[in-house]
């Protein structure tokens, strides 16, 4: 089996969404709107305090026209990372 290995500096779903809007201009105020969704929640993901549900990747999906399956699998790899690193910790 070839052994596989991660990031442990895991990159947040928000911080590719903060350069997403970047490159289109497009202001954290416009993608709620877009996504009828409180600036807040919006606010928060590219903060890195909130995480992004299946519900806001098919979301982000549609607004952006992206696939969402790009924004769950940025979320599950970056929760997957933390998880490797608290097991890590957890086992010293």
């Amino acid at each position: 089996m070839k052994k596989i290995t991660y990031s442990p500096f895991p990159v947040f779903p928000g911080e590719t969404l903060l350069e997403v809007l970047q490159d289109r201009k497009m202001t954290q105020a416009h993608l709620a709107r877009l996504m009828k969704r409180p600036l807040k929640l919006v606010n928060e993901i590219v903060k890195g305090k909130a995480g992004i549900t299946p519900e806001t990747a098919l979301q982000l999906g549609h607004v952006l026209d992206m696939e969402p399956e790009f924004w769950w699998k940025l979320q599950t790899d970056f929760d997957m990372a933390c998880a490797r690193g608290k097991v890590a910790l957890n086992s010293l």
